[in-house]
């Protein structure tokens, strides 16, 4: 029997979709004097940067429905009560068992990628060990696996892990009952193992929503996977900075008011504006005040991160992204089969490696792609390059130098380079007003 009294566990987890056993849960979390529920509720949308009501409103509850870890923590990264570490960096782990949803070396290599997440920002180490006692002991485990803190079958807790320590301190548990996989298809296991390794080692969750130690779970292709930099902070906190002479660095989550805040690309979609940056998207609403942070992956899996250019057809409600010399449409929520497609079947030579820019007129069903100091026009009803291009900007949008992103909204088209935008006309080609790029977030 394991005694669990200096030790905690931090899980990912499905928060139960029913009301009423929410709000049995979030009582059970709170203390004693304003209502709990109604305490509970406040601590959990001040975390998630909602409107604080203390009242479970729809986008309370829509974040409740996400999958993520059960108690949230409310600072940027954060450690684990107590500030338990490891006292020596050179670390053991070992794998206990294995899943049959996976081949072995699969596993293998995801467990070993997960650990040099960690080991690549720190001076920490770590060595596999086979039938012996081990910092860190990895496995799967049915239902009550005798910790206490019994999986719950498919789609409710996905694993958890045990702050450093003795004994079971360290150690991983993955819900066997769980659909692990190396790809976007149901869990993640490199992603999920590296959120939960983050336990073992003292971090508990951040606030910060691109963070790998967030709350809720999200997929991220493994091979574009970087650590963000609010874990790097964290965890270099506890460890120390790395040994290497560069010290490595990671992406930070895009915040809709930063004065230096850029694009890669820009696309209008349904009367929503999507701002993609790295594998964020900024989602704009009309109607509403709010902009929406989302990975991309949340709503195309399929999609890559770092979409260079992007344009809605609004005639065939698609749109188009574009990365390097490939290009996906996109209707709705699903990528057409037979994408990525390469950019020369709509005409390109195959001197252009990637595009800058897009942007669709729906009234004359020209598309315009901008490549360094030049643009194309697409015919989309011909499916053709027009006549006579490619064209130089300067001539025809004015000295804006080489865009970023570019679409059109009401009459206008509006192109960005850094953090400047510009708002052209067509009819009468002229530039009419020049704004930061982050005007449309009501800054």
């Amino acid at each position: 029997m394991y005694h669990f009294a200096a030790v905690s566990r931090e899980s990912f987890s499905y928060q139960p979709r029913e009301c009423g056993k929410i709000m049995q849960n979030l009582f059970a979390c709170t203390s004693h004097g304003e209502n709990p529920v109604t305490a509970k509720l406040k601590e959990m949308q001040t975390f998630f940067g909602l409107q604080v009501t203390g009242k479970p409103d729809p986008d309370t509850l829509e974040m409740m429905k996400k999958p993520r870890c059960g108690v949230p923590d409310v600072q940027k990264y954060v450690f684990t009560p107590g500030n338990p570490k490891w006292k020596r960096n050179h670390l053991t782990y070992r794998i206990l068992n294995y899943t049959p949803k996976m081949r072995r070396a699969d596993v293998d290599e995801a467990v070993r990628k997960a650990l040099h997440v960690w080991s690549n920002v720190t001076p920490l180490t770590f060595q596999r060990v086979e039938n012996k006692e081990a910092d860190i002991v990895i496995s799967f485990a049915y239902r009550d696996h005798r910790d206490n803190s019994p999986f719950d079958g498919p789609n409710g807790q996905l694993a958890h892990a045990f702050q450093p320590g003795e004994g079971i301190g360290g150690d991983v548990h993955m819900d066997e009952e769980e659909e692990w996989t190396r790809d976007g298809r149901g869990y993640n296991l490199f992603i999920v193992l590296a959120h939960e390794l983050g336990h073992s080692l003292g971090l508990s969750h951040s606030n910060d929503p691109g963070a790998l130690m967030y709350p809720t779970y999200s997929y991220t292709d493994p091979n574009e996977f970087h650590l963000p930099q609010d874990d790097i902070n964290g965890i270099q906190a506890i460890y120390g900075q790395s040994n290497t002479a560069v010290q490595p660095t990671g992406p930070i989550t895009p915040e809709a008011c930063d004065p230096k805040l850029t694009f890669d690309s820009i696309t209008t979609l349904r009367g929503e504006i999507f701002f993609f940056k790295g594998r964020y998207m900024l989602r704009k609403h009309p109607q509403r005040t709010e902009t929406e942070l989302n990975f991309i992956s949340l709503f195309w899996p399929r999609l890559p991160s770092g979409i260079q250019a992007a344009y809605e057809n609004v005639e065939r409600d698609e749109i188009l992204a574009f990365k390097e010399d490939k290009y996906w449409v996109i209707r709705g929520y699903d990528v057409a089969p037979g994408y990525p497609k390469p950019i020369y079947h709509l005409g390109f030579p195959k001197t252009v490696k990637r595009l800058d820019a897009a942007y669709s007129d729906e009234t004359t069903g020209k598309t315009y792609f901008f490549v360094a100091g030049k643009y194309w026009r697409y015919d989309e009803r011909k499916k053709s390059m027009d006549h006579g291009y490619p064209r130089k900007i300067a001539s025809d949008f004015g000295r804006i130098g080489k865009l970023d992103a570019a679409f059109q909204k009401d009459g206008y088209v509006y192109l960005f380079h850094g953090t400047t935008q510009y708002q052209f006309d067509p009819r009468t080609k002229r530039i009419v007003q020049q704004m930061k790029s982050n005007s449309w977030f009501n800054c």
